[in-house]
């Protein structure tokens, strides 16, 4: 599932989600984005995501909205917050975000931050599998 699952890139400015999908396509990542949690929600059940990257403030369903709903629902996706509103980081501890990341950051950041959550994923796989036989 780490390998061939898409991440999903939930940010309501359109030129941070195509820098952040174009930077992650270029790791070798599938991506989809969504502009907002309504739309991030209708794409999850189809497609479910192995990772997301989570805007804080947006109009319609914000992240909050998003976070609450998906973990009503029973997924225990990694979120990563990026966000660069007031209350970014107290936001990540609340829904237990696997990483927070700063508005304005640095690519390197970003692919560190996939790179490092992909490599947790994997292990968890590895670790499940082998505790089964």
């Amino acid at each position: 599932m780490c390998a061939n699952a898409p991440i999903l890139v939930v940010d309501d400015d359109p030129s941070l989600r195509a820098l952040v999908a174009s930077t992650l396509e270029l790791e070798g990542h599938a991506v989809l984005t969504a502009p907002d949690g309504t739309v991030a929600l209708s794409f999850f059940e189809e497609f479910q995501p192995m990772m997301i990257l989570l805007d804080k403030a947006m109009p319609g369903m914000d992240g909050p909205g998003f976070a609450r709903e998906l973990r009503a629902r029973g997924f225990a996706t990694p979120i990563v917050v990026i966000s660069g509103s007031e209350g970014g980081q107290r936001f990540a501890r609340e829904i237990n975000a696997e990483g927070y990341i700063s508005k304005p950051f640095k690519l390197p950041q970003l692919i560190s931050t996939v790179e490092d959550l992909m490599t947790k994923c994997r292990s968890r796989l590895t670790t499940d599998f082998g505790s089964a036989t």
